[in-house]
């Protein structure tokens, strides 16, 4: 056992070809179910075992993660540095962007990451179980009810002035953040396009050039961005624009990179007719997945638009506003490192390594623990700086200042459980999970929020408060659904619905369809 051990880790620490991620992430999958239940055992080997297998993960998990953690905090900050412009226009600017920001394409792209984790979870199974002719149809499954979504969206975009009035907003907050969401319609059909495209990547290990195209186009954005606010003072119309144009440059590159990249000539292979057909047992799936998700993004951001009911919506928008903006960047963050967790495990559980998909659950919450410890202590410590990057307006920057604690509360607990909803995605346990956020955050979390920012003297901590309460309250069930999980049964389903997207698949090939 000592010797295969040896032997694994002279090759992975080899500076060779061998290194590559694709040979790596093979060798380590390779690892017994027995190999990794020695690991757990009480024996003087297995201290020294357990730390050189974790030592494998997790340069796996990183190798594989950096790249999704990028792809994830570039492409949200294309909106950040949008607001970031909008908030030097003027603080009722800003609230509207922001209200906008928060409530209407915060929803819709809830709905579309949501919808996109389907295909995360059944081409990641795909691909570990060697079923590459099934991914590309699954793909284009994915954008046929993208694009779906994206028309009905397409509504909630254009009155979106009215919507905002409906649940509250003042009048002139309300005209602002229609003007810049009316801005953004084209940009929901680039979410229909970019968000399983990007997953269908990231299920087969492509994550690199993904991360090349984010900050390419992230770059070019705050350089245009800056030239339509600044130089030819567009305002909000031209923020707004210019963040539609970004994320179509994000659609346009991935997609010439699935075209023409020989890494995707298997999983590829064109456009197929069978995408239309057999789309009812994925779209429950999809539904499932965008409904976990939803609940999840819409929690944070329905509190947000909360806090514009509370006396001095301006102050109590724009502080809740920049501190959601720092919690959304950790959570882009964790949702990076939720990514490749979720691809290693869904890919184990393919390659039906019950085990291996267990250890990788434990080595990927050790490591996001250790991070999101740091992120608190940088938000107490730059607590005033950190305001400052969106505004100069003292009264702000002092409540900011009183919600950075709460908001150092919030980074630790989303270092833990966007994770776990990685590993549900992985598994496919997206209808359970949606229960379980359901009764979190709304039937807990958000009524306390309400009474707290109500009727006590709290205002916006109140409401913060109750954000922080359904997040523990989720955490702390994932942490116990996750405990409980029988890794074998999940290997079993795995098989089972990679089976029937194989089958499809292969009626394609026979068909010439």
């Amino acid at each position: 056992m000592a010797e295969a051990y040896q032997y694994s880790r002279v090759s992975l620490l080899n500076g060779s070809p061998e290194n590559d991620l694709s040979l790596e992430h093979a060798r380590i999958s390779d690892l017994s179910s027995r190999q990794i239940e020695d690991v757990f055992e009480s024996k003087p080997l297995a201290v020294r075992l357990w730390f050189t297998v974790a030592t494998w993960e997790s340069r796996l998990l990183w190798i594989l993660s950096w790249a999704s953690i990028v792809v994830s905090e570039f492409n949200y900050m294309l909106t950040f540095v949008t607001l970031m412009f909008c908030g030097h226009l003027s603080a009722l600017e800003l609230a509207g962007a922001s209200i906008a920001s928060v409530g209407i394409q915060g929803l819709a792209y809830g709905i579309m990451i949501g919808m996109a984790s389907a295909v995360q979870t059944v081409c990641g199974q795909a691909y570990g179980a060697k079923q590459y002719a099934a991914m590309g149809i699954i793909c284009q499954r994915a954008i046929i009810l993208h694009l779906g979504a994206a028309i009905l969206l397409t509504f909630l975009y254009w009155f979106a002035g009215p919507i905002l009035i409906a649940i509250g907003q003042s009048e002139a907050i309300s005209e602002q953040g229609q003007i810049f969401a009316r801005t953004l319609i084209l940009q929901i059909y680039a979410f229909a396009l970019s968000c399983p495209m990007q997953r269908f990547l990231q299920a087969q290990n492509i994550v690199n050039p993904l991360a090349y195209m984010s900050v390419g186009v992230f770059l070019l954005h705050i350089l245009l961005t800056w030239v339509v606010v600044d130089v030819l003072g567009l305002g909000l119309i031209g923020a707004g624009l210019t963040l539609s144009f970004s994320w179509w440059l994000l659609v346009i590159t991935n997609g010439l990179y699935i075209l023409f990249s020989p890494k995707c000539k298997e999983t590829w292979t064109g456009f197929s007719s069978k995408a239309f057909t057999g789309i009812w047992p994925y779209f429950k799936l999809t539904i499932s997945s965008a409904v976990m998700l939803c609940l999840e993004v819409w929690y944070n951001q329905g509190l947000v638009l909360i806090s514009g009911l509370l006396p001095n919506p301006t102050i109590a928008l724009d502080s809740i506003s920049i501190c959601m903006n720092y919690l959304n960047w950790d959570m882009c963050f964790m949702l990076g490192l939720s990514a490749a967790a979720s691809v290693r495990i869904s890919n184990e559980l393919g390659a039906g390594h019950p085990k291996v998909a267990k250890f990788s659950v434990l080595v990927v919450n050790g490591n996001s623990i250790f991070i999101s410890t740091i992120f608190s202590a940088i938000v107490l410590i730059f607590r005033i700086g950190l305001s400052k990057l969106f505004t100069s307006d003292l009264e702000i920057i002092d409540a900011v200042s009183n919600l950075t604690p709460l908001l150092a509360m919030s980074v630790f607990l989303n270092g833990i459980q966007p994770i776990l909803s990685g590993v549900a995605i992985g598994s496919g346990w997206q209808s359970v999970v949606a229960y379980v956020n359901l009764t979190a955050y709304y039937v807990i979390g958000l009524p306390i929020g309400c009474v707290l920012g109500f009727k006590t003297s709290l205002g916006v901590a109140g409401i913060w408060w109750g954000m922080v309460t359904g997040v523990f309250l989720q955490t702390v069930t994932l942490i116990i659904l996750t405990a409980r999980t029988n890794w074998d049964v999940e290997v079993m389903k795995a098989a089972d619905r990679v089976k029937r997207s194989s089958n499809e698949a292969t009626l394609d090939l026979v068909t010439g369809v």
